[in-house]
């Protein structure tokens, strides 16, 4: 069963590529810097125009408000962007303290500002705020590249933890073949062409 469905999706070099993610499936994407990989993403986010279609459980992305299609099908980029001072500022609904706890974090950070953040901390706890909205499907850009070793592993044991609990689908871009390896159920990355392959890159 299929929870995302991309069909002919193309867009400036990249394309056309057609894929299926099962709920609960991570699949790595790799290639050499400028191939794609963020470009694929923000498309399949809503964040870039593109040509082809994409499905959400066999509902077409043009169906729903971007707002709405973005709370369910989640992009973390590679640099979090913050817009209010306080960190709590961002979490309206309030964050679960268990996922703060995961990442390495209790409720006090929430009071702190966001200037202080060193660039891992703003990006684990971009990723808890991406997380507030429950997506089923979650699109992350090199998501642990500004961290050390011990939260590298809190961010992969949190997010093997979700894909069991909500089911929830990854498309994680990586350029840590090793790390590729410990967090993915399967391995596609970009050919010279623009088109898809399964496997790891040969040049990261």
């Amino acid at each position: 069963m299929s929870l995302l469905t991309i069909k002919q999706l193309g867009l400036h070099h990249i394309g056309p590529i057609s894929l299926e993610l099962a709920p609960g499936q991570c699949l790595s994407l790799a290639g050499p810097s400028g191939s794609g990989k963020t470009l694929l993403l923000r498309a399949i986010a809503d964040l870039e125009p593109h040509r082809g279609e994409i499905y959400l459980d066999g509902q077409p992305c043009h169906s729903l408000r971007a707002h709405r299609w973005r709370q369910q099908v989640g992009l973390l980029p590679a640099e979090s962007q913050w817009w209010r001072e306080r960190v709590g500022d961002h979490f309206a609904h309030g964050q679960d303290v268990i996922h703060l706890e995961a990442l390495g974090f209790d409720q006090a950070v929430l009071g702190w500002d966001v200037a202080r953040c060193s660039t891992g901390e703003r990006q684990r706890l971009a990723l808890l705020r991406l997380l507030q909205n429950r997506p089923r499907v979650l699109l992350l850009d090199e998501p642990t590249a500004s961290l050390d070793s011990q939260n590298v592993a809190r961010v992969e044991q949190l997010i093997a933890r979700l894909r069991q609990e909500w089911n929830l689908a990854v498309i994680w871009v990586s350029h840590d073949a090793e790390q590729m390896a410990r967090v993915a159920t399967d391995h596609l990355h970009f050919r010279s062409d623009g088109q898809l392959q399964k496997g790891y890159a040969t040049s990261l």
